[in-house]
């Protein structure tokens, strides 16, 4: 069995605590290696080192910090197999999905390598007589990132690239259950220049993360995972003072006009619901058709589709859509949740239920389903399943499919297919939910805009990556100067005018 490490100072570490973290072939149901979980003081050792590293990294000349991320991101492409096949190997994504998966990564990197044209202060010279204003942004010191499982490559790279490229020392605690591919990045930053202490991965659970949130030094946590995790941990960040942007759940509605291409939404569909297994943050959960009709058509559509997909093991490459669940307890909820929307009345056209595959009898691998005639009221359409399960709600209206997509508590993504401009344009305008698609299911925007969700999907005012990344991991500092030469003697006792 592999033992995993923290990396800690530009070195593996392994753990003093005695306390570890099975990490598992989703695919097998084995245990293919052991992590371990930092205790208290290994935390504040961790911070303490990168404390004493970001002085001479935040000093460093932002260009110079940018010329790390061009390297960084030549060796990503230089080891783009290497890492998806990690990713795959502990997630249980297929190879295609786990390039993907640091490929998305990755693009933050390369808005990265610009990093100096955003961090650029301002300035207005003559404010009034011999008075010059500036402001400048400076890192905040020391932040910590607190990553999911669900994108072991995409999520801490949205952390840590930017983060670093401001001039902090980050702290990283990635999922325990996925730790393999941030301990490699860490190492290829590291052989991209990065000095020793700046970039610490501590793994840990929830001792780790309360030990981040109540250390002094830490400035800024941000997270990604579960809407009951993410608010506990906003709300003890902000507590202690420190900024955080907190990531949570999300339930999201694609609507179905009748004018949409219903090949086109059906195929969309089938991506954005079943990829990854369904363990994505902005994976379509909910098809919302408008009129009996549009309803009818789509689910003609859907169920072949559906009954087509391959689902299997990373190994078997190109050949499968979508893998294992993360989990056995992770299978067993969603088989529970399906239960449950069977016994509240929902009709479950395609079961996946019971799903056994030859020679991986005890891997965490849920066949996908597939639910009609859902409401509200059913628990399958109010949990975030986090598995491969889509729920069709039909509704009579258009206003009726908006009203049912901005009653729901989460509020990260949401789409609609429609050929009508004026309908889009609406939708876009009014729907009250962070990410929007027009006939585009999984609206995240490239990495040069931000991105982030609304109401329980998120806390916190700023978003990850793009422009809202380099606010969040700098405080801006604002100078006044005047120099006394043609100036008349003599204090001054009232704020006057800029002449």
């Amino acid at each position: 069995m592999e033992e995993l490490y923290h990396f800690i100072d530009g070195k593996r570490v392994k753990g003093t605590s005695g306390r570890f973290a099975d990490v598992m072939n989703p695919a097998t149901g084995e245990v293919r290696a052991r992590v371990p979980l930092a205790s208290v003081e290994e935390m504040a050792a961790a911070v303490a080192s990168a404390a004493e590293a970001q002085v001479a990294w935040g000093a460093t000349n932002p260009q110079r910090r940018a010329r790390v991320m061009m390297k960084f991101g030549a060796l990503i492409n230089e080891y783009m197999d290497e890492l998806a096949e990690l990713v795959s190997r502990e997630h249980g994504k297929t190879l295609p999905d786990g390039r993907g998966d640091v490929q998305r990564g990755l693009e933050v990197v390369e808005v990265c390598m610009g990093g100096p044209s955003l961090l650029k202060g301002e300035f207005t010279d003559d404010g009034g007589p011999g008075i010059d204003l500036y402001s400048m942004r400076q890192p905040l010191g020391v932040v910590a990132g607190i990553t999911p499982f669900n994108f072991p490559a995409m999520i801490p790279l949205w952390k840590m690239a930017p983060a670093l490229t401001c001039g902090n020392a980050m702290i990283l605690k990635p999922s325990e259950r996925c730790p393999s591919t941030a301990l490699r990045l860490a190492e290829l930053l590291q052989e991209a220049g990065l000095p020793d202490g700046v970039l610490q991965i501590v793994n840990g659970d929830k001792e780790a993360v309360d030990a981040i949130l109540d250390d002094e030094t830490i400035q800024a946590v941000g997270f990604v995972g579960s809407t009951p995790i993410a608010q506990y941990i906003y709300g003890r960040a902000a507590n202690n003072g420190k900024r955080a942007q907190c990531f949570g759940g999300a339930k999201n509605h694609m609507i179905i006009m009748p004018d949409a291409d219903l090949d086109k939404a059906a195929d969309a569909l089938v991506g954005a619901g079943f990829g990854a297994a369904g363990e994505r943050c902005m994976a379509i959960s909910v098809a919302v058709p408008v009129g009996k009709e549009t309803a009818d058509g789509l689910r003609d559509r859907l169920v072949p589709r559906i009954e087509k997909l391959k689902v299997g093991p990373y190994t078997a490459n190109e050949d499968v859509d979508y893998g294992p669940v993360i989990t056995a307890a992770s299978k067993a909820r969603i088989e529970g949740l399906i239960d449950s929307g069977v016994d509240q009345g929902a009709e479950l056209v395609v079961d996946g239920r019971g799903f056994s595959l030859q020679g991986y009898e005890n891997g965490f691998f849920v066949g996908p389903s597939y639910f009609d005639n859902v409401t509200p009221d059913m628990e399958i359409y109010k949990e975030e399943i986090f598995g491969p399960v889509l729920s069709q709600v039909r509704t009579e209206t258009y206003e009726e499919a908006l009203k049912l997509t901005m009653d729901n508590p989460y509020g990260n993504g949401t789409a609609i297919f429609t050929a009508d401009g004026d309908t889009a344009r609406d939708f876009a305008h009014r729907v009250n939910v962070g990410m929007v698609g027009i006939n585009f299911p999984i609206p995240v925007p490239l990495s040069y805009h931000t991105f982030g969700g609304w109401k329980k999907s998120a806390f916190g005012d700023l978003n990850q990556y793009g422009p809202d990344a380099f606010r969040f991991y700098t405080k801006t500092k604002t100078v006044t100067a005047r120099w006394f030469s043609g100036i008349k003697e003599g204090g001054e006792f009232n704020f006057k005018a800029m002449d």
